[in-house]
């Protein structure tokens, strides 16, 4: 193969680009894990996770991808046979019912159309139904991120709460933990799982449980078996900013410089960066004349926009092009979505410029790839990112 110039434009919702200060970070000599250096390292981490999470409780960090954590939330609070509730918002979804199968859970799956966010009201009819407390939790992704659909987790717990239902609330956070507003504690979340290689500006290989007094309480209880996964070991090992086994020690410290990046912009704009290069994403798509895969503009979600291709059929082929041409991935449809939608990631380590590089190869890939749509989606794009940029802001600022 010939070489590429200039860099390559990874667009997937994830993993993401990881920023240089965090490679940096990363790029140091492996240290003895139950030594003195470690242990401050520990003690800092330990110390400062919580807060973008939303939480004051304790957060456990294992080394694996996302569906560690997504078994470690199960079998830390659940026992076989227990009822789950869980919501078909996409192939994610999907995917934590089948791990939930496969660990002899019963989960009950509520059916959606991969085109909205979870229903909070559905779910607490369910629950309301359920007077012999026969449902132990209650899993949602927050933002799916096969479809690109965010379901409202505070409307989730108050449903929970009117139905007067003691079911836990589990919560996926895999492609939104720092990209989109998240509470753990002010919406009553008992486990939130996430991952690294998103919102968190790391390579895969970490993940996360948030854990609630009330997911503490039930674990003393629970009897599925989670040798690997079990929170008692963890908490009692951190505790003194330690590890029960060997940890991904080079990630942990990117972990530290990722956190003190997102805390030096501040969540609220972090928050405030994602909704912005959404909407400027969605606008260069309604001027394509394409259409958002997302239905309901109230569950749009700002890590990234799921696009439906024309006929609904040739998103693959497209793809293959954008990357022969312009060096640059994009998400591929999963499951029941494929090769009908590409989905463009953009979350993380991202600013204007990059977004517009990003929509300007959609937008070249389209018509270098013969697909239907109209010219000037960039441009739209462009007036969104611009609107607040005005001369007055730009000289005050100078």
């Amino acid at each position: 193969m010939s070489h590429a110039s200039g860099r390559h434009f990874l667009q997937i919702p994830g993993p993401t680009n990881v920023p240089d200060q965090v490679l940096r970070a990363m790029d140091m000599p492996t240290i003895d894990h139950r030594g003195p250096d470690f242990q401050a390292l520990g003690q800092r981490l330990f110390g400062k996770i919580g807060k973008v999470f939303g939480t004051t409780n304790p957060v456990v960090i294992y080394p694996a991808s996302g569906t560690g954590a997504w078994e470690a939330a199960l079998t830390n609070t659940l026992s076989p046979g227990d009822t789950v509730l869980m919501y078909e918002t996409g192939h994610f979804a999907t995917l934590w019912k089948k791990l939930a199968e496969k660990l002899g859970l019963k989960p009950e799956f509520i059916a959606g159309d991969w085109r909205h966010g979870a229903d909070a009201a559905a779910i607490g009819e369910r629950l309301a139904s359920d007077s012999g407390h026969e449902i132990k939790a209650v899993c949602v992704v927050h933002n799916e991120t096969s479809t690109g659909c965010v379901s409202p987790i505070k409307a989730v717990r108050d449903a929970i709460n009117a139905a007067n239902h003691p079911a836990l609330l589990l919560v996926d956070t895999i492609s939104s933990l720092g990209s989109i507003d998240y509470r753990h504690d002010e919406w009553g979340v008992d486990v939130t799982v996430a991952g690294s290689q998103k919102g968190l500006m790391l390579p895969p290989g970490l993940s996360f449980n948030a854990v609630s007094n009330k997911a503490l309480e039930a674990s003393k209880s629970a009897r599925l078996p989670n040798a690997y996964w079990g929170w008692g070991e963890m908490l009692e090992a951190n505790s003194k900013g330690f590890f029960p086994y060997t940890p991904a020690t080079n990630i942990l410290y990117g972990l530290d410089t990722a956190l003190d990046l997102l805390y030096e912009e501040g969540m609220e704009n972090v928050f405030a960066r994602h909704d912005r290069h959404a909407a400027a994403t969605r606008a260069a798509v309604e001027a394509w004349g394409l259409e958002v895969l997302c239905a309901e503009p109230a569950h749009y979600s700002s890590s990234l926009t799921a696009v439906l291709m024309p006929e609904r059929k040739g998103a693959d082929e497209f793809r293959k092009s954008v990357l022969a041409n312009f060096d640059m991935s994009l998400g591929a449809g999963l499951s029941k979505l494929s090769d009908q939608i590409f989905r463009i990631g953009h979350l993380g380590d991202f600013n204007d410029l990059m977004l517009m590089g990003t929509l300007s190869g959609v937008e070249m890939g389209l018509k270098t790839a013969g697909v239907k749509h109209r010219a000037g989606g960039a441009r739209a794009a462009m007036e969104v990112l611009t609107a607040d940029r005005t001369a007055g802001s730009i000289s005050k600022a100078a």
